[in-house]
């Protein structure tokens, strides 16, 4: 006879492999793109984002796919699978429109207003995935959700001095438009998916239906009459 833990762990893991599918496959492109350029002995950054350009426009796509080397590849790979991951296991019934809504807006914003460069790389969607992960569990303010948060900032905490132009090659400009989207959509978001648990306490309207005990005397009385 199957118990109620066997019936569902097929359940549990489809839905893993479910959830699963668009993170690897969003990182293996990544990958591939990188390996291609060193089999072509090519280098595709005049694909990313050039603000204010109409060639820059595709960029808004193709410039997370586009890395300067595999170091810059490796630091975004892990956490984006990570953290991709996380939101489509625990934000479920909004995942995949926080995805694509930070993926848009975060490179759009880029090419509205960041520095007349070339941006490329995938650490835009990194903060952003970061960022909405951090503000919905405390938004929500359910226990499990906020343990998310504190593991995101026990892991990246770190990342906040990326919003700031410290380093001259890197593209703040991402990161801190990266993590402003992943707060609007943790924000926008708040009463969509898990929630805060309710508790519905015992209601003591029918208090007068239970029986009074009976007081000492006539206790003592009852026991006379027997």
């Amino acid at each position: 006879m199957l118990t109620e833990k066997h019936t569902n762990k097929p359940l549990e893991l489809k839905r893993i492999y479910t959830i699963s599918f668009i993170p690897i496959v969003l990182v293996l492109l990544l990958w591939l793109t990188k390996i291609s350029e060193v089999v072509l002995d090519v280098s595709w950054s005049e694909f990313g984002i050039f603000p204010r350009t109409i060639e820059g426009l595709r960029g808004i796509l193709l410039a997370p796919f586009l890395h300067a080397d595999f170091s810059h590849l490796i630091s975004n790979s892990l956490p984006l699978i990570f953290l991709s991951l996380a939101i489509f296991y625990f934000y479920k019934e909004v995942a995949l429109k926080a995805f694509v809504g930070i993926f848009i807006l975060t490179h759009l914003s880029v090419w509205l207003a960041a520095r007349p460069s070339f941006h490329i790389g995938a650490s835009g969607l990194v903060y952003g995935f970061a960022s909405f992960l951090f503000f919905s569990g405390i938004i929500r303010k359910y226990y499990r959700l906020m343990a998310i948060s504190l593991l995101v900032i026990f892991l990246y905490g770190g990342m906040v001095w990326g919003v700031f132009p410290l380093v001259k090659n890197m593209s703040w400009e991402s990161h801190l438009y990266g993590m402003f989207w992943g707060y609007i959509f943790a924000y926008y978001y708040r009463e969509y998916g898990p929630q805060k648990p309710t508790y519905d306490w015992i209601n003591d309207d029918n208090d007068d239906e239970i029986p009074e005990p009976l007081d000492i005397c006539h206790q003592d009385e009852f026991k006379e009459k027997q």
